[in-house]
C-alpha cells in the first residue's frame, strides 16, 4: 500500500499539538513538557510521537493532584504522580534522579500512579546523558501484552532505554519489550497498513495482522522466550517495586516507571569515560563490514539524522491520514 505523506512545517505542528492539549485541559506549562516529548519522537521517525494525540488524544484526568515525593533517601525517592500524565511525572523524576546523582553520584526514583503515556522514554535518558551522566528507564503501561506461550493481555509494552554521554550525540538505546508498540498499532490502523504477521494476536489467540484485532486481542513480545522474561522483569521493576495500585483481579489501575542514574565519576574520571565511549564508537562504525552493508550505525544515530534534516528544513513529512486526525483533534 502505498502512504501518502504531507510535508508540514514543524512550527505548524508544534501549534496544532499545543491547541490539542489545550482542548484537553492542559495548563501551558504541562503543555509544553507534552509537547516536548512527543516532537522529541516525532521528529526522529519514533512511532510514540504525534499519533497519542488523535481520536480521544491525552485528555488530561480532571482528579489529577500534585506531583508528590512519598518516600525518601539521599539516593531515592518515590513518587507519586497524582494521576498527572506520565510525561510530566517523568520528567520532573528525571530531573530529580540528576540531582541526586550529581550530589552523591547515584540516584534511583520511582513512579507511581501517573496518568497514560511517558511518551518515548529515550527522551528521558537522553535529558541525563546531556547533563553528563548515565542513565536506564524502565516504564510500565496498561495490559496490552501477552507472557510467551500466551494470549491474555497481562504486560505493558514495557520499554526500557539506556542514556550514555558521549564526546558527540549522547548513544540512546530505547526499545519496547513488545513485539511492536501499541502507539505502532494504533499508528498502523490509522494509515490502514496490516501488521506483520508474527506481532499479535487476536482475542481468541490467533495470529492476526489486523490492527483493529491486534487492539481487542493481544501483542506479542520480540524475541520468543528471553524477550518475554525481560518484558516480566520490566513489569516488575514498575510494577511491584514502585508500588503500583491493583484491583480485586490483580490488574493495574494506574502506570509505573523506574529511573537509575549514575555519574561516571564513581568509577572514573568523567573525561576519561567520555574519551573512551568516543573511541569505542569510532571501533564500531570502522568495524569490517558484511556484503551490502554501506554503514555500522550506533544506537540513537539513525533517529539524530531524521532530526538533524527535520531542523535543516523545518518541516516533517507526516501520513495525510494522520495529519488529518490530529487538525480535526485540534478544532
Amino acid at each position: 500500500m502505498v502512504m501518502l505523506m504531507a510535508q508540514i512545517d514543524i512550527e505548524t505542528l508544534k501549534a496544532t499539538v499545543m491547541a490539542i492539549l489545550a482542548r484537553s485541559g492542559y495548563p501551558p506549562d504541562e503543555a509544553q513538557i507534552v509537547q516536548e516529548v512527543l516532537l522529541y519522537a516525532q521528529l526522529r521517525g519514533n512511532n510514540q510521537g504525534v499519533v497519542k494525540l488523535i481520536g480521544a488524544g491525552l485528555p488530561r484526568d480532571p482528579a489529577v493532584e500534585p506531583i508528590r515525593i512519598v518516600r525518601e533517601t539521599k539516593l531515592s525517592a518515590l513518587v507519586d504522580g497524582g494521576r498527572t500524565i506520565g510525561m510530566v511525572v517523568m520528567q520532573y523524576a528525571t530531573d530529580l534522579a540528576i540531582a541526586r546523582a550529581r550530589e552523591h553520584g547515584f540516584g534511583i526514583v520511582g513512579t507511581r500512579q501517573t496518568y497514560t503515556s511517558t511518551g518515548a522514554i529515550g527522551y528521558y535518558v537522553n535529558r541525563a546523558a546531556l547533563a553528563g551522566t548515565i542513565a536506564f528507564a524502565f516504564s510500565g503501561s496498561g495490559e496490552y501484552v501477552a507472557m510467551h506461550g500466551a494470549y491474555e493481555p497481562l504486560f505493558g509494552t514495557n520499554p526500557l532505554a539506556i542514556g550514555i554521554p558521549n564526546d558527540g550525540a549522547p548513544l540512546v538505546f530505547d526499545m519496547a519489550t513488545a513485539a511492536i508498540a501499541r502507539y505502532g498499532v494504533i499508528e498502523a490502523q490509522t494509515a490502514n497498513r496490516v501488521l506483520p504477521s508474527d506481532v499479535a494476536y487476536d482475542a481468541v489467540g490467533a495470529p492476526t495482522t489486523d490492527p483493529a484485532a491486534a487492539l481487542a486481542g493481544a501483542i506479542r513480545t520480540f524475541g520468543g522466550y528471553k524477550g518475554a522474561a525481560l518484558s516480566l522483569m520490566v513489569e516488575i521493576l514498575t510494577g511491584a517495586l514502585v508500588e503500583t495500585t491493583l484491583d480485586d483481579q490483580g490488574r493495574k489501575t494506574d502506570a509505573g516507571n523506574l529511573l537509575l542514574v549514575i555519574d561516571p565519576a564513581l568509577l572514573t574520571d568523567n573525561e576519561t569515560f567520555t574519551d573512551r565511549v568516543s573511541a569505542l564508537v569510532e571501533r564500531v562504525k570502522a568495524s569490517h563490514k558484511l556484503p551490502g552493508v554501506e554503514e555500522i550505525l550506533v544506537p540513537g544515530e539513525r533517529g539524530n539524522r531524521i532530526w538533524e534534516a527535520a531542523r535543516a528544513t523545518g518541516q516533517i513529512e507526516i501520513e495525510d491520514k494522520l495529519w488529518a486526525a490530529l487538525q480535526a483533534a485540534a478544532s
